[in-house]
C-alpha cells in the first residue's frame, strides 16, 4: 500500500502531473508551472540524480566475527505469459549476480527474501531459488517467502536466521537501497554486513546535464528511499 501511494506521490511524476495542471490552471498560475516544471527537469539530469544518491550514504558494520550466510533480497519480477511463469526482474537479477559471486568467493550459505509478487502463486523467493540453481548452479540453503516489502524482509529473515544459531550475515541489496535495509535488518537483531550491488563508476561529462529515462529513474529511487527512511524511523 505504501510503495502505492509513493508511486502516485513522488517525484518526478507527479512534478510533471502537478505543471501540467497548473498551466491548466490558468496564467496566475502559471509562474508556479514553471517553477514546478524546473524541479521536475533537474531531477532527469544527471547531477542532480548523482547527489540524490550520493546522499543515502550508509554505515558499515562495526568489526566482528566472519559473516556465516548471506542474504539476498528481492526487488522486482517478470510475469511472462503462455505459460505464465515469474522471472527475476533486472534490479533482482542485479542483487542474484551479486549474491552468486560473494557466495562463490565465501562458500557461506544462501537466504533469499522476498514473498508474493503481482498476485502470482510463486513468492519472489522461490523465483530466485530456482533461477540461482539454474542459472548460476547454486543452491539455495533458505527461503523466506512471506515478506512484501524490506521492513518484512528483515523481520521475517531473522526469524529464519535466528533458529539456525546466525546473527551475523552479508546483506546484498543495491547501493541505493542499502541504508534502508541496514535499518530495518538492525532492528529486528541482525547484524548486516553490507555487500551492495555496485553501480558503474561515473567521472564527469556533459551528459550529466542531459535529461535522461534513467536520471529520472535514479532520482525516483533516491527519494523513494527517503520517504521510506523516514516512514521507518517513525514506525520504530
Amino acid at each position: 500500500m505504501l510503495n502505492a501511494v509513493a508511486d502516485a506521490l513522488l517525484p518526478p511524476a507527479s512534478l510533471a502531473a502537478a505543471a501540467f495542471l497548473l498551466f491548466l490552471a490558468g496564467p496566475r498560475w502559471r509562474r508556479l508551472g514553471l517553477i514546478v516544471l524546473a524541479a521536475f527537469l533537474a531531477l532527469g539530469t544527471g547531477l542532480v540524480a548523482a547527489a540524490l544518491m550520493a546522499s543515502l550514504t550508509f554505515s558499515d558494520a562495526p568489526p566482528g566475527p566472519e559473516p556465516a550466510a548471506i542474504v539476498i533480497l528481492s526487488a522486482d519480477g517478470i510475469v511472462l505469459p503462455k505459460p505464465l511463469t515469474l522471472q527475476p526482474g533486472p534490479l533482482t537479477m542485479e542483487r542474484m549476480r551479486a549474491g552468486a559471486e560473494l557466495h562463490r568467493r565465501t562458500g557461506l550459505p544462501i537466504l533469499v527474501s522476498g514473498g508474493s509478487f503481482l498476485g502470482d502463486p510463486t513468492p519472489l523467493a522461490a523465483m530466485m531459488a530456482s533461477s540461482l540453481k539454474e542459472d548460476f548452479g547454486i543452491d539455495v540453503r533458505w527461503q523466506e517467502d512471506q515478506s512484501a516489502d524490506t521492513w518484512q524482509n528483515a523481520k521475517f529473515s531473522a526469524s529464519v536466521l535466528r533458529a539456525a544459531g546466525i546473527s551475523r550475515v552479508y546483506l546484498v541489496t543495491n547501493v541505493w537501497h542499502m541504508r534502508r535495509a541496514l535499518f530495518a535488518f538492525r532492528h529486528f537483531g541482525v547484524d548486516a554486513v553490507p555487500a551492495p550491488v555496485q553501480p558503474a563508476a561515473r567521472g564527469w561529462s556533459w551528459n550529466l546535464l542531459t535529461l535522461r529515462p534513467s536520471f529520472w529513474q535514479a532520482s525516483y529511487f533516491a527519494l523513494h528511499e527517503w520517504l521510506g527512511l523516514a516512514y521507518y524511523a517513525l514506525r520504530q
